[in-house]
Protein backbone atom coordinates (compact mmCIF):
# COMPACT_ATOMS: atom_id res chain seq x y z
CA UNK A 1 0.00 0.00 0.00
CA UNK A 2 2.25 2.34 -1.06
CA UNK A 3 1.31 6.07 -0.51
CA UNK A 4 -0.97 5.21 2.32
CA UNK A 5 -1.86 7.60 4.70
CA UNK A 6 -0.52 6.88 8.44
CA UNK A 7 -2.90 4.53 9.77
CA UNK A 8 -5.95 5.34 11.41
CA UNK A 9 -6.89 7.99 9.49
CA UNK A 10 -10.00 7.33 7.36
CA UNK A 11 -11.06 7.83 3.77
CA UNK A 12 -10.16 11.10 2.06
CA UNK A 13 -12.55 13.34 0.21
CA UNK A 14 -11.56 12.13 -3.02
CA UNK A 15 -12.03 8.12 -2.18
CA UNK A 16 -15.05 9.25 -0.16
CA UNK A 17 -17.13 10.52 -3.24
CA UNK A 18 -15.59 7.27 -5.22
CA UNK A 19 -16.86 5.38 -2.64
CA UNK A 20 -20.23 6.86 -2.97
CA UNK A 21 -20.53 5.75 -6.79
CA UNK A 22 -19.71 2.15 -6.04
CA UNK A 23 -22.85 2.55 -3.23
CA UNK A 24 -24.53 3.79 -5.89
CA UNK A 25 -24.04 0.48 -7.81
CA UNK A 26 -22.46 2.75 -10.65
CA UNK A 27 -20.61 0.45 -13.08
CA UNK A 28 -18.13 2.74 -14.32
CA UNK A 29 -17.17 3.00 -10.58
CA UNK A 30 -16.68 -0.58 -10.52
CA UNK A 31 -14.91 -0.97 -13.38
CA UNK A 32 -12.61 1.72 -12.43
CA UNK A 33 -12.49 -0.28 -8.44
CA UNK A 34 -11.28 -4.03 -10.36
CA UNK A 35 -8.50 -2.15 -12.90
CA UNK A 36 -7.27 0.34 -9.42
CA UNK A 37 -6.71 -2.77 -6.84
CA UNK A 38 -6.96 -5.88 -9.21
CA UNK A 39 -3.26 -6.58 -9.52
CA UNK A 40 -2.44 -5.92 -6.10
CA UNK A 41 -5.07 -7.97 -4.63
CA UNK A 42 -4.11 -10.99 -6.91
CA UNK A 43 -0.25 -10.44 -6.30
CA UNK A 44 -1.26 -10.61 -2.71
CA UNK A 45 -3.70 -13.68 -2.86
CA UNK A 46 -1.01 -15.44 -5.19
CA UNK A 47 1.75 -14.93 -2.51
CA UNK A 48 -0.43 -16.98 0.01
CA UNK A 49 -1.50 -19.28 -1.78
CA UNK A 50 0.96 -20.05 -3.93
CA UNK A 51 -1.34 -21.16 -7.10
CA UNK A 52 -1.98 -18.93 -9.64
CA UNK A 53 -5.30 -20.46 -10.37
CA UNK A 54 -6.62 -20.41 -6.53
CA UNK A 55 -5.53 -17.37 -6.64
CA UNK A 56 -7.77 -16.06 -10.01
CA UNK A 57 -11.06 -17.44 -8.18
CA UNK A 58 -10.13 -15.84 -4.71
CA UNK A 59 -9.32 -12.52 -6.42
CA UNK A 60 -12.65 -12.65 -8.14
CA UNK A 61 -14.26 -13.91 -4.86
CA UNK A 62 -12.94 -10.85 -3.10
CA UNK A 63 -14.44 -7.95 -5.95
CA UNK A 64 -17.56 -9.76 -5.53
CA UNK A 65 -17.53 -9.58 -1.79
CA UNK A 66 -17.10 -5.98 -1.94
CA UNK A 67 -19.45 -5.41 -4.53
CA UNK A 68 -22.01 -7.13 -2.08
CA UNK A 69 -20.25 -4.94 1.25
CA UNK A 70 -20.17 -1.87 -0.10
CA UNK A 71 -22.87 -0.16 1.45
CA UNK A 72 -21.43 -1.49 4.62
CA UNK A 73 -18.40 0.48 4.52
CA UNK A 74 -18.58 3.45 6.77
CA UNK A 75 -15.27 4.67 5.88
CA UNK A 76 -13.22 4.58 8.88
CA UNK A 77 -10.11 2.57 7.42
CA UNK A 78 -8.77 3.90 4.32
CA UNK A 79 -10.52 1.99 0.76
CA UNK A 80 -7.17 0.65 -0.08
CA UNK A 81 -6.58 -1.61 3.90
CA UNK A 82 -10.88 -2.30 3.55
CA UNK A 83 -9.68 -4.64 0.44
CA UNK A 84 -6.62 -5.99 1.22
CA UNK A 85 -8.97 -7.00 4.84
CA UNK A 86 -11.47 -8.65 2.84
CA UNK A 87 -8.73 -10.17 0.33
CA UNK A 88 -6.69 -11.49 3.51
CA UNK A 89 -9.89 -13.32 4.86
CA UNK A 90 -10.66 -14.58 1.91
CA UNK A 91 -7.69 -15.89 1.22
CA UNK A 92 -7.44 -17.50 4.80
CA UNK A 93 -10.50 -19.10 4.54
CA UNK A 94 -9.36 -20.54 1.51
CA UNK A 95 -6.31 -21.81 3.01
CA UNK A 96 -8.31 -23.46 5.39
CA UNK A 97 -10.52 -25.39 2.90
CA UNK A 98 -7.37 -26.71 1.02
CA UNK A 99 -6.09 -27.69 4.46
CA UNK A 100 -9.15 -29.89 5.50
CA UNK A 101 -8.98 -31.63 1.98
CA UNK A 102 -5.49 -32.03 2.14
CA UNK A 103 -4.24 -30.19 -0.53
CA UNK A 104 -2.45 -27.53 1.74
CA UNK A 105 -0.18 -28.09 5.05
CA UNK A 106 0.01 -26.60 7.77
CA UNK A 107 2.83 -26.45 10.65
CA UNK A 108 2.57 -24.49 13.60
CA UNK A 109 5.55 -22.89 15.30
CA UNK A 110 6.42 -21.72 18.15
CA UNK A 111 14.73 -16.56 12.87
CA UNK A 112 14.16 -16.16 9.64
CA UNK A 113 15.64 -12.35 8.40
CA UNK A 114 12.95 -9.56 8.11
CA UNK A 115 12.22 -9.56 4.10
CA UNK A 116 13.54 -12.81 3.48
CA UNK A 117 10.47 -13.23 0.90
CA UNK A 118 10.89 -9.60 -0.65
CA UNK A 119 15.05 -10.40 -1.33
CA UNK A 120 13.68 -14.04 -3.01
CA UNK A 121 11.32 -11.67 -5.21
CA UNK A 122 13.52 -8.77 -6.05
CA UNK A 123 16.52 -10.92 -7.27
CA UNK A 124 13.86 -12.63 -9.67
CA UNK A 125 12.25 -9.37 -10.65
CA UNK A 126 14.81 -6.96 -10.35
CA UNK A 127 17.64 -5.98 -12.68
CA UNK A 128 18.54 -8.69 -15.23
CA UNK A 129 20.80 -10.82 -13.78
CA UNK A 130 22.88 -13.61 -15.16
CA UNK A 131 21.88 -16.82 -16.35
CA UNK A 132 23.49 -18.52 -12.83
CA UNK A 133 22.36 -15.92 -10.34
CA UNK A 134 18.69 -16.33 -12.43
CA UNK A 135 18.25 -20.00 -11.66
CA UNK A 136 19.51 -19.78 -8.58
CA UNK A 137 16.81 -16.86 -7.23
CA UNK A 138 14.07 -18.81 -8.37
CA UNK A 139 15.47 -21.72 -6.98
CA UNK A 140 15.24 -19.90 -3.51
CA UNK A 141 12.31 -18.30 -4.33
CA UNK A 142 11.03 -21.62 -4.72
CA UNK A 143 12.11 -23.06 -1.30
CA UNK A 144 10.69 -19.79 0.55
CA UNK A 145 7.22 -20.37 -1.05
CA UNK A 146 7.19 -24.14 -0.21
CA UNK A 147 8.10 -22.86 3.10
CA UNK A 148 5.57 -20.06 3.84
CA UNK A 149 3.07 -22.97 2.68
CA UNK A 150 3.84 -25.03 5.68
CA UNK A 151 2.60 -21.84 7.95
CA UNK A 152 -0.68 -21.24 9.45
CA UNK A 153 -2.70 -18.95 7.60
CA UNK A 154 -2.33 -16.31 10.26
CA UNK A 155 0.90 -16.43 10.23
CA UNK A 156 1.65 -16.59 6.59
CA UNK A 157 -0.41 -13.38 5.95
CA UNK A 158 1.42 -11.55 8.32
CA UNK A 159 4.96 -12.65 6.70
CA UNK A 160 3.40 -11.71 3.20
CA UNK A 161 1.62 -8.30 4.68
CA UNK A 162 5.60 -7.39 5.88
CA UNK A 163 8.45 -8.65 4.51
CA UNK A 164 6.76 -8.86 0.77
CA UNK A 165 3.86 -6.06 0.33
CA UNK A 166 6.31 -3.72 2.90
CA UNK A 167 2.98 -2.87 5.29
CA UNK A 168 3.95 -1.17 8.45
CA UNK A 169 2.83 -2.64 11.46
CA UNK A 170 0.35 0.19 11.67
CA UNK A 171 -1.28 -0.66 8.33
CA UNK A 172 -1.22 -4.48 9.21
CA UNK A 173 -3.29 -4.06 12.48
CA UNK A 174 -5.53 -2.37 10.77
CA UNK A 175 -5.76 -5.04 8.14
CA UNK A 176 -6.25 -7.76 10.97
CA UNK A 177 -7.97 -5.98 13.19
CA UNK A 178 -5.24 -7.17 16.04
CA UNK A 179 -3.19 -4.49 18.14
CA UNK A 180 0.02 -3.13 16.98
CA UNK A 181 1.98 -5.11 20.08
CA UNK A 182 -0.11 -8.66 18.95
CA UNK A 183 0.99 -8.43 14.93
CA UNK A 184 4.84 -7.50 16.38
CA UNK A 185 4.88 -10.82 18.71
CA UNK A 186 2.62 -12.59 16.15
CA UNK A 187 5.06 -12.12 13.37
CA UNK A 188 8.33 -12.69 15.48
CA UNK A 189 6.57 -16.06 15.95
CA UNK A 190 5.80 -16.32 12.42
CA UNK A 191 9.29 -15.65 11.35
CA UNK A 192 10.85 -18.39 13.50
CA UNK A 193 8.12 -20.31 11.80
CA UNK A 194 9.55 -19.54 8.55
CA UNK A 195 12.89 -20.39 9.25
CA UNK A 196 11.95 -23.93 10.98
CA UNK A 197 9.94 -24.44 7.62
CA UNK A 198 13.20 -23.49 5.34
CA UNK A 199 15.81 -25.22 7.61
CA UNK A 200 13.67 -28.45 6.91
CA UNK A 201 12.97 -27.48 3.23
CA UNK A 202 16.72 -27.18 2.70
CA UNK A 203 17.98 -30.65 5.01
Amino acid sequence: MRGAREPGIGVDSEDRRFIRRLQRREEAAFTELVERYQARIYALVLRMLGDPEEARDVAQEVFISVFRRVDGFRGDAQLSTWMYRVAVNHTKNRLKYLGRRARGRTQEVDAVPEGVLHTAQARVHGAPPRPDQEAEARQMLGIVQAALAKLDPDFRALVVLRDRDGLSYGEISEVTGQPVGTVKSRLHRARMALKAALEEQTK
